[in-house]
């Protein structure tokens, strides 16, 4: 393609759907940040911003082209091919009507968020330099291999791409296995190792800030209308489709977790409505385009429920997830995913049909197989990652008495709502904050 081939409709939305969901990073760190204690709100939302540093010069320097350059086995792109995005600056670089520039970008949005994304499941407890560390070194181990094999058509941005998306002919419209099972076999593995919080099981751990949860997933639901309607690279059917799917799925994800709260519980929450939200996002996010919207009530339903039930499993397991990114990205993830082998209906853009739907059941097997691969590679390569780093920087996990006292000062030398009298500074942490003993935060109290 050349210039003359781009179309300036379908331009425009993807630069607006790149936006959202760059958007979408600052609404998971005001969910993540009001669902933690007041005490580390900061460093949780800072983990979610640095990350938006981390990737995006990462993606400049070399993610792009892992993820989209000529295919090395099917397995990862050549990382020559688009180092610095210098091959892609002329004007006729074009994919599907849009400039490969813009779809860049828009790579880009995701690739942060996949990785923000596994910052819940290690609140109040990981080094923030250890959380940089492990950023970086998951992006480009876990997450750009993953996204290789998803998102890399032959003959889109190179001739040959990934294998799961070519070889084994899997759906997976926006990203379910390479973004939300990804991310969350990745918490799991990571909570594992640093293991559970001080008093988890114990000690009432409530989200400091409800409101602030459900800004934050106000906006994720704002912006993943870009991240899953902007997957279609258009602005066409196959987007309007995506849209009212990720319209359909949370609604119904939302009022079947406040089902499940009222009879469990006798009371419906609003961190049950917020998260139900997220959870049917999720879960319609592989299948955006592979059912009508009926399906996608099914799905979001489904979603709320298996997710709303999964999130107690930490506490009988004995796994720490804090904010509950294996229950609900992985659980809603898998739901998805494997939903689409049962629910794909041929009337929609994607044009399968699942197992209903007279497919029988290659689809679904297909789809399982996915999403066990990125299940399991996302899981061992990321349990080694944190061992490795673990040994190298002396441990990734802050002490003792800078978790009981909260990791904003220590790490940050700031505090989200500041009604100490204690001075400090970044210009001189040792001299100017003292963190109390627990036995002293005791007779204070």
């Amino acid at each position: 393609m050349n210039a003359a081939d781009i179309s300036a409709g379908d331009t425009s939305w993807v630069l607006i759907s790149a936006a959202l969901v760059l958007l979408m990073t600052l609404g998971l760190a005001f969910f993540y940040g009001g669902m933690v204690r007041a005490k580390s709100v900061l460093n949780m939302v800072m983990m979610s911003v640095v990350t938006m540093g981390l990737v995006g010069v990462l993606w400049v320097l070399v993610g792009f082209s892992l993820v989209f350059g000529e295919s090395i086995g099917g397995f990862i792109g050549n990382p020559t091919d688009f180092a610095g995005l210098v091959a892609i600056l002329h004007e006729d670089a074009v994919v599907d009507g849009v400039p490969t520039l813009i779809f860049a970008g828009f790579q880009a949005a995701f690739a942060i968020i996949a990785v923000a994304l596994v910052s819940g499941a290690v609140a109040d407890r990981m080094r923030f330099s250890a959380w940089v560390a492990f950023g970086v070194v998951w992006a480009l181990f876990v997450y750009f291999p993953a996204a290789h094999w998803v998102f890399a058509f032959d003959g889109s941005v190179s001739e040959n791409g990934g294998f799961i998306a070519n070889d084994l002919g899997a759906v997976d419209f926006a990203g379910g296995t390479a973004i939300h099972i990804n991310a969350g076999a990745a918490a799991l593995a990571l909570a594992l190792v640093l293991r559970p919080r001080l008093g988890f099981g114990r000690t009432p751990m409530r989200p400091h800030n409800l409101p602030l949860v459900m800004l934050g997933a106000g906006l994720l639901w704002f912006g993943w209308f870009g991240f899953n309607a902007g997957s279609a690279l258009g602005a066409n059917h196959t987007a309007a489709f995506a849209w009212i799917n990720t319209l359909a799925a949370p609604a119904a994800a939302m009022l079947a977790w406040l089902l499940v709260e009222k009879i469990r519980d006798g009371r419906p929450t609003s961190l049950g409505a917020a998260s139900g939200v997220v959870a049917g996002l999720v879960g319609i996010t592989p299948a955006a385009v592979a059912v009508t919207p009926l399906g996608a009530i099914a799905i979001g339903a489904l979603a709320g429920i298996g997710s709303a039930l999964a999130i107690g499993l930490k506490t009988k397991l004995g796994y720490d997830d804090s904010l509950d990114v294996v229950g609900v990205h992985l659980v809603a993830g898998l739901i998805g995913t494997l939903a689409i082998g049962i629910l794909a209906n041929p009337i929609a853009p994607a044009g399968e049909a699942g197992l209903l739907h007279g497919g029988g059941l290659h689809l679904l097997g297909v789809e399982a197989l996915s999403a066990g691969i990125v299940l399991v590679y996302s899981f061992v390569v990321t349990t080694v990652i944190a061992l490795v780093l673990r040994s190298v920087m002396g441990g990734i996990r802050v002490t003792s008495h800078e978790e009981s006292f909260g990791i904003d000062v220590s790490a940050h030398a700031e505090s989200g709502y500041d009604f100490s009298q204690v001075p400090y500074t970044s210009r001189n942490i040792t001299r100017s904050i003292v963190i109390p003993t627990p036995e002293q935060q005791e007779v204070g109290s």
